[in-house]
């Protein structure tokens, strides 16, 4: 008798690729340019879970959502930015759509692709990668000498909302902007956002007009940065008919020249860079206007990431009538919206939480080494992009106080540099080693939060790799240092360790 089960699951064939690109948002796209251009004989594929490219400019679909840092410096160094410094989400979806079909980068997309565990093997110096196809069910698995992280840092599908008492008790509708519902009606509706990041800051001005009233809720107040959305001395050159290329590349060193400076004195001269931040607010609110209690933040300026306000336009909404702001904390939710500390309860249709995001460590891959679990919290992190332990691997991590990008290009060109260092070395495998030198270094959370703690990382914080007190052993959040110290880096330093 023939027992062959005519219904078995055929065995899931292995595909092999030189590099793997998890995630196809701003990180990943710039990675593949990089590799292409200074590793153009490596094979590669770029896994995206989401239904197209874009990463957070495709998630988020609130109204109003843009860029909160400047496009000539967020865009990509070898892709000049032609728009108005802060841009909207379709116009940055646009532009990487650009880099994307000028650089032929779409064959080695992969939509649709859920990685659920990736596992090293020393014996075969190889990653495997396996998951799900969203769109068949389908199960694949690749195989890969070097796994590039381009996933970013939070979780795509579902934002951080507190649970506060009664919130069962609320008649009306909550929302988190990151799940942003096609059928949300607010116009002529009362509507309070819980939040004081970019988020509120970006939401209340786009909807504020078709509100009947709009109130931004919040325990504490941010810092802000008002100022024109536009820069003079791009519109200057190009009423002189520059290249386009000199001109994104002249503006990102002006920007970055002043960035770096109001960063530094952010740490040198906080009082004086509080009070230049608080006038800007107040020349749109006025002298009666409570800046004080609204816009006055308990912290230094830059110990959590600043908005830039286009226009200021959340605070022309304010000034006329059609926002306000309430500093309280929240004692529970009611019937009809939200009793305050205080005693006072404000009344709302709708409640939007823009309340942050969740911590995502490394795509929420179960990764294995060599046949054991990997706890990344039991690792440290080599200039916040390699762990100790885990071979073949790079984390792209950007910036808090300058854009993203800017490290996405820099990391670009140290992979590349180290994979064409390992090849002439014949080497198929680089872990990162603590030296002995750094034997009795003490191990310390992610990131200090003395020099900066938003809350994002502060409930996550144990989940991250350890840093060390040196350089190396760190991510210093600090671009004008590693502009220079990453292209320096010696690959035949004692931390690299190679097979």
């Amino acid at each position: 008798m023939d027992r062959t089960d005519t219904h078995a699951t055929p065995p899931v064939k292995t595909e092999h690729f030189d590099v793997f690109i998890v995630g196809a948002g701003i990180s990943g796209i710039g990675s593949a340019y990089h590799l292409r251009q200074q590793c153009p004989s490596r094979s590669f594929v770029i896994l995206e879970e989401m239904e197209s490219f874009g990463g957070t400019w495709l998630t988020h679909k609130y109204p109003g959502i843009r860029s909160d840092s400047d496009l000539y410096t967020f865009g990509y160094r070898f892709k000049p930015w032609v728009g108005t410094p802060i841009a909207s989400g379709e116009e940055i979806l646009k532009y990487m759509g650009e880099v994307i079909a000028e650089n032929d980068l779409g064959r080695h997309i992969r939509y649709r692709h859920k990685i659920v565990s990736a596992s090293w093997s020393s014996a075969d110096h190889l990653w495997t990668i396996e998951g799900t196809r969203l769109d068949t069910g389908e199960a694949f698995r690749i195989s890969a000498n070097f796994l590039w992280m381009c996933q970013g840092y939070y979780r795509h599908a579902q934002g951080y909302t507190p649970q506060w008492k009664g919130m069962e008790d609320y008649k009306g509708r909550v929302v988190h902007p990151q799940v942003w519902p096609e059928d949300l009606d607010y116009k002529n509706k009362s509507v309070i956002v819980i939040g004081s990041g970019a988020t509120a800051a970006t939401l209340i001005p786009a909807i504020a007009a078709d509100c009947a009233h709009v109130t931004l809720l919040q325990r504490s107040p941010t810092y802000f940065i008002p100022g024109r959305n536009v820069n003079l001395l791009a519109d200057q050159l190009r009423d002189l008919g520059i290249d386009e290329h000199w001109i994104h590349e002249i503006t990102r060193r002006q920007i970055l020249r002043e960035q770096g400076t109001f960063t530094r004195r952010s740490f040198e001269e906080p009082e004086k860079v509080k009070e230049e931040l608080l006038a800007g607010v107040r020349a749109f609110l006025g002298p009666d206007y409570d800046i004080e209690t609204h816009f006055t933040p308990k912290y230094r300026p830059w110990r959590q990431r600043i908005a830039f306000v286009p226009d200021g336009d959340l605070f022309q909404g304010i000034a006329a009538g059609n926002a306000s702001v309430v500093t309280d904390e929240i004692e529970r939710f009611t019937q009809k919206g939200i009793l305050l500390r205080s005693g006072k309860e404000l009344a709302a249709d709708i409640v939007i939480t823009a309340t942050g995001f969740n911590l995502c460590v490394l795509g929420d891959v179960a990764f294995e080494v060599d046949g054991t679990p990997l706890d990344f919290s039991h690792s440290v992190t080599y200039r916040g992009m390699m762990f100790t332990g885990v071979p073949n691997m790079v984390w792209v991590f950007g910036y808090f106080r300058a854009s993203w990008t800017l490290r996405v290009d820099l990391l670009g060109d140290f992979v590349c540099r180290l994979l064409n260092h390992m090849q002439k070395k014949g080497a198929n495998k680089v872990t990162v080693a603590l030296r002995p030198e750094d034997k009795n270094m003490p191990l310390l959370p992610w990131i200090d939060p003395e020099n900066f703690n938003p809350n994002y990382l502060m409930r996550s914080m144990d989940l991250l790799p350890r840093r060390g007190d040196k350089p190396e052993w760190q991510h210093t959040q600090d671009y004008w240092l590693e502009k220079d110290q990453l292209p320096a880096i010696d690959l035949n330093g004692a931390e690299f360790v190679y097979e």
